[in-house]
């Protein structure tokens, strides 16, 4: 079941968040991670944020407006469509969608490129130095 997060639950949500990246980006050095858990939880606070439940929290996307800040999956959790469903549940409700991605993370630039997402532009991450994507999806008429 895909839900909005209770606000107890935004210790279980951070933890994934910071798992994920420290997993996701072992080319970014840890302490950039660790040093940034306190303001982005205070983001969560002011953005969307989807939980997806199956007796306990496994994943969750954190949304502004169209703009996707990540799809987090626990890595217990890994292969079974949860980010999908996540993402699949934005889409719904949205005509277009944005993030960015770094480009030394392969396999969420596969996930969002096979999920309709384009590259629109690349830029570099100021903070750490890392090139990054701006992808777009865009519903289609069809």
């Amino acid at each position: 079941m895909i839900r909005k997060m209770n606000l107890n639950e935004l210790e279980k949500v951070g933890q994934i968040w910071l798992n994920g990246n420290l997993e996701a980006h072992d080319f970014i050095d840890r302490s950039y991670w660790k040093k940034h858990l306190t303001e982005v939880k205070q983001q969560f606070l002011q953005a969307e944020i989807y939980v997806y439940v199956d007796n306990q929290i496994k994943g969750f996307t954190g949304l502004k407006d169209d703009y996707i800040a990540g799809i987090f999956v626990d890595k217990n959790f890994r292969n079974q469509g949860i980010g999908k469903q996540l993402l699949d549940y934005l889409k719904k409700s949205h005509n277009q969608l944005t993030l960015d991605v770094y480009e030394k993370n392969f396999r969420a630039r596969k996930f969002y490129e096979d999920n309709g997402f384009n590259v629109s532009l690349m830029d570099v991450d100021l903070e750490n130095n890392e090139k990054e994507y701006h992808l777009l999806w865009q519903k289609s008429d069809c």
